[in-house]
């Protein structure tokens, strides 16, 4: 099948069973496309919310992967496992006799600032190779830990030995570490039971497409289904060049224009309105170019 040069964001909810990188490949196949990728793993039992960058998207995608998430989780109470979820071995079980206050308080020692040590279960990799790849072989591998921001957690339900959460955290959050220092600090161990990513930056949930959706439509549907590139970088100030000025830039130059007051990354477009990519302005007022769109996107 021939590639096609195309270029947006689709947002899809991923379904349950299926890795990012499945669901990655599958999004590529159904538009053709020979260049993507996704801005933040979702585990295979995890569903919702994964941003596809198409084509030349792909250059921006860092900027959904620096956006904070939000998710809705069900923990587990009473029982851990090797992998910090439901897909685990069962560790250790323990009987469960926590009150809605005792939730509530053990949730508030984990809002603001936190370290987190990465899972070995993870994609994070060690002298080249993913830490999941030692887990399976039984190997421990020493891990340091990592600051994150837990925004808000707010606890929806409890029935049994299961509870409901809302979370609103940083970028590079691991929920099931989550979970489990939730069961810590209730004293009676949990894991992840489920997963679904609602909000990734400016995006959500109630913008995605599902797999089913996208194979019952035609190529052109799904072409109306993709968002343009710039919707990635909206939180960055706009300005425009005039064309001497995006030939330099897209030559890799940099140009005599910007505010010296203000630093810091802007997104670039010419007098048509087309994205021409972004650019940071330097304290002397010059604009430099850091990731720029192919020339063909400018015609």
């Amino acid at each position: 099948m021939r590639k096609r040069d195309i270029s947006g964001v689709l947002l899809l909810d991923k379904p349950p069973g299926l890795s990012s990188n499945a669901a990655l490949q599958k999004v590529k196949f159904l538009f053709q496309c020979g260049k993507a990728g996704h801005t933040g793993t979702l585990d295979p039992l995890a569903t919702g919310l994964l941003p596809v960058c198409l084509g030349e998207a792909s250059k921006f995608s860092q900027s959904a992967l620096d956006s904070s998430k939000s998710y809705q989780a069900v923990v587990k109470l009473g029982e851990t496992t090797s992998t910090g979820d439901c897909e685990g071995e069962i560790l250790s079980r323990k009987g469960v006799a926590v009150s809605h206050v005792q939730v509530k308080k053990a949730i508030k020692g984990l809002l603001g600032h936190i370290e987190q040590v990465p899972p070995m279960y993870s994609a994070i990799k060690h002298r080249g190779k993913p830490l999941y790849v030692y887990a399976r072989q039984g190997k421990q591998v020493q891990r340091a830990p990592r600051k994150v921001y837990i925004d808000s957690l707010q606890l929806d339900d409890m029935t049994g030995q299961e509870i409901r959460l809302t979370i609103h955290c940083s970028k590079g959050t691991y929920i099931r570490v989550l979970a489990q220092d939730l069961g810590e600090r209730l004293g009676c161990g949990a894991h992840l039971k489920g997963l679904r990513r609602t909000r990734v930056g400016a995006f959500g949930l109630n913008e995605a497409h599902t797999l089913q959706q996208l194979e019952a439509m035609n190529l052109e549907q799904r072409d109306a289904c993709l968002l343009p590139i710039d919707s990635l970088l909206l939180t960055f100030p706009k300005i425009l060049v005039d064309d001497a000025d995006c030939r330099n830039l897209m030559q890799g130059k940099t140009i005599a224009q910007g505010d010296p007051l203000s630093c810091g990354t802007v997104r670039i477009y010419n007098m048509k309105q087309r994205l021409i990519g972004l650019g940071e302005i330097l304290p002397e007022g010059k604009i430099k170019p850091r990731r720029i769109v192919a020339t063909n996107l400018l015609q």
